[in-house]
C-alpha cells in the first residue's frame, strides 16, 4: 500500500515558506541532462527534444528523473495518437447491432491526459506546480547575450 497524504515537499521549498522541519540530508542528484530513450516513439521524441533542456536548465531535472520524463513523453505520444485517430473518425461508431458506442481511442485519450496531469506536477510542468517551487536566482537572458 502506498504512502497516504499529500507528496513531501523538497528540503527547499519547506526551508523557503516554514510549513514544517527540514531534511537536511535529502538526496541532491548531480546536475546532468538525461540522454532520451532510444525506445521512445518520433512524437515522445520530439516532446522529449521540447522540454528536457528547459527543464535542466531551470533546475528541474536531473539524470535520475529520466524515467519520469520518458514516462510524460510516451503518456503526450499516445494522447496524440488517440486525439488524431478521434479527429479522423469521430467520437463514436456504430456496432454490428446497430447501437452508437463511444471509441475506445476517447477512454485512452482521458487516461493519458489524467498521467500527463500527474507527471506534469512531478515535473514541474504546470503554473500551479511551478507557483511553489522556489529556485535560486537565475540571471536574466538579455544579461547573458550582452
Amino acid at each position: 500500500m502506498g504512502a497516504r497524504g499529500p507528496a513531501p515537499k523538497p528540503a527547499a521549498l519547506r526551508a523557503v515558506d516554514g510549513t514544517g522541519p527540514v531534511n537536511k540530508h535529502e538526496p541532491k542528484p548531480a546536475a546532468t541532462l538525461p540522454t532520451c530513450p532510444s525506445w521512445l516513439d518520433r512524437v515522445a521524441k520530439a516532446e522529449w527534444k521540447r522540454v528536457a533542456r528547459e527543464l535542466h536548465r531551470i533546475g528541474l531535472l536531473t539524470g535520475v528523473d529520466r524515467t519520469v520524463l520518458a514516462a510524460y513523453c510516451s503518456e503526450y505520444s499516445k494522447w496524440r495518437m488517440a486525439e488524431e485517430y478521434l479527429r479522423e473518425n469521430g467520437l463514436t461508431f456504430e456496432t454490428p447491432n446497430g447501437y452508437v458506442q463511444q471509441r475506445p481511442e476517447v477512454s485512452i485519450a482521458k487516461s493519458a491526459v489524467d498521467n500527463i496531469k500527474k507527471l506534469c506536477g512531478e515535473l514541474g510542468m504546470t503554473p500551479s506546480a511551478r507557483s511553489r517551487i522556489q529556485l535560486p536566482e537565475m540571471p536574466d537572458v538579455d544579461d547573458i547575450l550582452d
